[in-house]
């Protein structure tokens, strides 16, 4: 059977604009997508936009808007932000759309037949103005730390976590009466039955998992799985489908995540593909959850325990992708600071994409990927990777090549022999690489990429063809052209997942078609007939 990737990639929150954050944690997924296409391997990529949930609600009662304008407003911002960055989504969706909220309410009564729902009550507050039961974030009151007013679950001033009723002077945040208590009866999720199967198969999957993944999974499993609240007080969100309940909606952790499943099961459809079947584990099927460190959880615990709940037959994460944290590098004084609003220093992918090519956004956060550690970004260090290495480096190499037989031989190739040695070379790279990406090791794609560069540049000034072409026999002058054309042709194929517009024009330049991972010897004979820049400078 032929080999299957499935890749999700975190679903953003929509309360803010997307930011090379995001980009640094998602970008490996379209990567490791392009890749598996090009293999001619069957594959579903997803993702979406996390619309549900208090900090939507909060800001829409606050803005005087409803939740929906507010997710629909981010949600086609970060379609938008996603195209200009090339990803390339078989589904990117909208945890508001009837299809998501239909399989989410099919997949949490599944979850319930198979006796891993069940009721309980407990106190919980109660705004009698507002006529609502409130959950942490929309109460108020002193900090048990630092005695500063903050929501009821995190301290915003010394960050301390505790739950809501460690405050004191309590009040509700809408309208700043103090709450009373009243009993309420909510659905939970028995997360902690999954304890042992989630142990096992972390064990199991620590080899192809990144070593952050590994060990915030095993502090998570350390303090035991607690079994978790399945609803909550809310307007916006998914309806929960038991009666009894029409006031709650689906607790977002539950229903978010489950987006991957729903997201999959749209994107199968539009190819003629059964998700299900799919999605069982038979040796042919890598699965890549693609997001940042603080996400972690959620990706090896929570959903791997709602998909056992639903069907123990789907497949779980073989591979997590979870980078490390990007800071922004102070233009002035090279310190690096954590990114932050007050600060002023985020920098958001619809600002990046007015100032620079996708490809060379695309390199340098690959080349710079957090993957073992923080890593610093800056507009200046981004720049200057992409006129050395993608302008300077493979848009020279293209252009000096093809320019020079464009001007001296009318942009006619004649047969040449393409050399072993670089042959051999460019072989071990297909090997390498493949390796590489397949094991989502992408920097190390990043890094070879600069070295062939290097490699074919060096090879072009060792020939010296300028002076092979003023010679009586050019035999010497077409195989060198030859070997640089071969080194065009592969370069555009081993690059292709990481800056797929420049290699894309390559090939169409050579007329080669699109990408494909394997060897290609261009024609003995053809013409040039167009000459664009591949990569054009950027002045800082």
């Amino acid at each position: 059977m032929n080999k299957r990737y499935f890749i999700g990639g975190a679903w953003p929150y929509a309360n803010n604009s997307l930011h090379v954050g995001h980009l640094a944690a998602l970008l490996p997924g379209d990567v490791i997508a392009r890749f598996g296409r090009m293999n001619k391997w069957e594959v579903i990529y997803v993702s979406g936009t996390d619309s549900h949930g208090t900090p939507i609600t909060e800001r829409a009662k606050r803005e005087k808007v409803t939740p929906a304008s507010i997710a629909q407003k981010y949600h086609e911002e970060f379609t938008r932000d996603f195209s200009d960055m090339l990803f390339s989504y078989d589904k990117y969706s909208v945890t508001y759309s009837p299809e998501h909220k239909a399989l989410v309410q099919e997949y949490f009564k599944k979850i319930e037949q198979n006796g891993y729902i069940y009721e309980t009550t407990n106190e919980q507050d109660y705004c009698e103005n507002c006529k609502q039961f409130l959950s942490d974030r929309e109460v108020e009151g002193k900090c048990p730390v630092c005695g500063k007013v903050t929501r009821g679950d995190q301290c915003e001033f010394c960050m301390a976590s505790f739950d809501s009723d460690a405050l004191t002077e309590k009040r509700c945040r809408t309208c700043g009466a103090p709450p009373s208590k009243r009993i309420n009866k909510h659905l939970m999720f028995a997360l902690s039955r999954f304890q042992k199967p989630i142990e096992d198969f972390t064990l199991k999957m620590a080899s192809n998992w990144r070593w952050n993944a590994v060990n915030e999974t095993k502090k998570y499993l350390l303090q035991g799985l607690p079994d978790r609240a399945a609803t909550r007080d809310l307007t916006w969100g998914v309806e929960v489908p038991k009666e009894g309940y029409e006031s709650k909606r689906i607790y977002v952790w539950i229903e978010a995540v489950l987006g991957y499943m729903s997201a999959g099961t749209l994107a199968a459809k539009s190819k003629g593909i059964d998700f299900k079947e799919y999605m069982k584990q038979d040796g042919n099927l890598n699965v890549y959850y693609v997001h940042g460190k603080d996400n972690i959880p959620f990706h090896t615990v929570i959903f791997p325990a709602l998909q056992m709940a639903i069907d123990p037959d789907w497949a779980l994460p073989t591979h997590i992708v979870s980078s490390e944290y990007i800071n922004m590098k102070n233009e002035s004084t090279s310190e690096e600071e954590k990114m932050s609003k007050s600060v002023g220093n985020i920098v958001s992918i619809h600002e990046l994409v007015q100032s620079f090519p996708a490809d060379g956004i695309r390199f340098y956060m690959i080349l710079n990927n957090p993957e073992r550690r923080d890593t610093a970004f800056s507009k200046s260090d981004l720049a200057q990777s992409y006129n050395k290495i993608l302008a300077g480096g493979l848009g020279n190499f293209v252009n000096r090549n093809l320019s020079f037989i464009k001007k001296k031989f009318n942009g006619r190739v004649e047969k040449g022999a393409v050399d072993e040695n670089v042959r051999e070379h460019i072989r071990k790279l297909y090997d390498y690489m493949g390796e590489k990406y397949d094991a989502a090791e992408l920097r190390a794609c990043a890094e070879a990429m600069t070295e062939l560069i290097s490699y074919a540049n060096k090879y072009y000034d060792d020939r010296k063809p300028w002076i092979q072409a003023k010679q009586e026999d050019l035999g010497d002058f077409w195989d060198t052209s030859a070997t640089c054309l071969y080194l065009m042709a592969n370069m555009a194929n081993l690059f292709a997942p990481i800056i797929p517009a420049g290699c894309e024009k390559l090939l169409e330049i050579m007329s080669l078609g699109k990408p494909e991972w394997k060897e290609i010897v261009p024609p003995e004979s053809f013409e040039i007939t167009q000459l664009p820049i591949l990569y054009a400078r950027i002045e800082q």
